[in-house]
Order: structure tokens, then sequence, then C-alpha cells
């Protein structure tokens, strides 16, 4: 194939291939195969498909600079051929991985009081442009459930079958546990504010009942509404169940065993990380509860709420 005519398909063939491409990787992925080999040829083309989806450009091939002849200059010797190019193993992960869209900018919400606002930002979200672009949300919106006047909001991935099915966060099991977190420490649902990262479910070829984790380009799309909350409820503190929240909020890759058992920061409110219930309910160990229920008394103490001996000793081993 000739330079010329590879950059006319470099130039003109990206974008129908895109999609395709896209899928055939995703394919193999979801066989398990975690890696491809390709040629430089191909290296070449995949290296043109991420410039123009990231710039939205094509790149420019090198310029070519003529070389003046000259009567004197020695003889060249001919070329010899270059070496066959050895196939190079590529992660077939970041591949099939689209790349994360900036994050939109900041939702103003109109209205009175913090009911109406976020009746409007309910709204809002049943829309919500940047995330039913991508097309890997289901269309049940799951918006958030609890006080507008929470001092404390609890915040997980995004819904799953039971929450979409009742259309509203946390409920099933994993729901029930978390009833009962809320319950020994003196609250309820309705005395906070529970709400998901993303407000749809992320969808799966044949889906029925399992459900699969935000993707990185999902939850940035749907960040704006999250952030829209904060600042409608505005919370004293937040709290992160499970890794996918708390990476989303703190911008990290660490795992809950490292983000859990301090407070960190999210737009101006205090973040506490700890596991989703639904890890107490395949980790019935005594430790790991206690680990929860440790992260729940310093929230109940930031906020100044009555902590009896009974609560302080929930869990701790029996002497």
């Amino acid at each position: 194939m000739r330079a010329e005519t590879r950059w006319v398909w470099f130039l003109w063939g990206v974008p129908a291939i895109a999609q395709p491409l896209i899928d055939y990787l995703r394919h193999l992925q979801g066989q398990g195969q975690t890696h491809v080999s390709i040629d430089d040829e191909a290296r070449l083309i995949l290296r043109e498909f991420f410039i123009r989806a990231k710039t939205g450009k094509p790149s420019q091939p090198a310029a070519k600079q003529a070389v003046p002849a000259s009567a004197s200059a020695p003889a060249q010797a001919p070329a010899q051929p270059a070496p066959a190019a050895q196939p190079t193993n590529v992660d077939l992960t970041a591949l099939a991985a689209p790349a994360p869209k900036e994050k939109s900018d900041r939702i103003t919400v109109a209205g009175g009081s913090q009911e109406e606002k976020l009746a409007q930002l309910k709204h809002q979200a049943s829309q919500w442009a940047p995330a039913k672009a991508l097309g890997t949300l289901r269309q049940t919106m799951v918006f958030s459930h609890g006080s507008p006047n929470a001092d404390i909001m609890l915040v997980g991935e995004a819904p799953g079958f039971d929450e979409e099915r009742m259309q509203e966060p946390f409920v099933g099991l994993a729901g029930q546990k978390l009833d009962g977190i809320l319950g020994a420490m003196g609250l309820s649902r309705s005395s906070v504010y529970l709400t998901n990262i993303v407000k749809f479910r992320p969808s799966m070829v044949n889906q029925t009942t399992n459900n699969r984790k935000p993707s990185l380009e999902e939850r940035a799309a749907c960040m704006p509404i999250f952030q829209a909350e904060i600042d409608i409820v505005a919370p004293k503190v937040i709290i992160a169940l499970g890794g996918t929240a708390a990476q989303s909020l703190l911008d990290s890759t660490e795992p809950v065993t490292k983000l859990r058992g301090a407070f960190h920061e999210f737009s101006g409110v205090p973040v506490r990380v700890t596991y989703h219930p639904s890890y107490i309910l395949h980790n019935e160990a005594t430790s790991e509860k206690r680990k929860l229920w440790e992260d729940m008394l310093s929230v109940m103490e930031l906020l100044n709420m009555p902590i009896n001996d009974k609560q302080r000793g929930y869990f701790l081993p029996k002497s």
C-alpha cells in the first residue's frame, strides 16, 4: 500500500471503522481475550484513530524535505530492506475502553425551596443528554430518596436490578442492610439523602438481573447531576459507599481499604469512605462490620450526634 493511499484511508476511513473496531475488540474482551498482536501498519492506524478521537482532527504526516542533487555527492549504496516488523502485543482492555469525556459545566437549577429545585433537577436528569448520548445506560432513571434538608448524604455508584425495578436507590438486600445501619445510628431512610453517581442502570448484553459497575465515562457524564444535588441539599457530610463512588468523588484509584478510616473532601464537603452494604452481605466477618461501623461512628462524632456506650461497642470482640 503506497503512503499516499494510506493517508487518504486515514483521513476518510477512520470514522467508518471506529465503531465496528470497538465492537470487535469488546467482543474479544468479553470472551476473555486481553491482548491482540498488531504490526507497524496497524499500530499506525490505531494511533491515528486515537488522535482523531481525542482531538477531532487527523494527524499530519511528516513533510518530506527535498534534497538538492549534487554532482559532487558520492553515490549512495542501495538501501537495504528494513527488517520485517514484529507483531506487538497490545492491551485489549485499553483499546476497547472509550476515552473519557470532559466533565460538563455545573448545572444551575431555578426554584424556590429545596424540594422544588430537586424536582426540577430530577426532570433534567431524566433527559440528561451527556448520559443518553453514551448509549451504554438503560432508559429508566433512578433519582434519589430521602430528605432534601439532610445533614448526611449517602452515595453509591449506580442503580442495579432492584433499584431500577422500584425506581429507588438502595433497595433489595443491600438496601435492607443499609436500613439496619442507619437504624443503629438512630437514623432512617427518610432522615438522610440517598443517591448514586450514575442515575441509570449500566446496560449489558442479554441483561436480566445481572449488573455491572459504571464506566469512567458514564460516571463523568452524570457527575454534574450529582454536583447539583450537593449544591441543593448542602449536606454536612457525604458517605461514599463502595470503591466506585469513592474513586469518583476523590479522583482516586485506591481501593476502599486505603481510603476508609479518614475524612476526605469533595466540593467543600467532608467525605467518609466505607464499604458498600453489599460487601457486608458477602463478608459477614465481625471485623469487617466493625470497620464499617467505625466509619459511621466517625460521622456521628463529626455531626455531634449522641452516641451511647452500646453504640460504641457494636461489633467489638467479646472479652
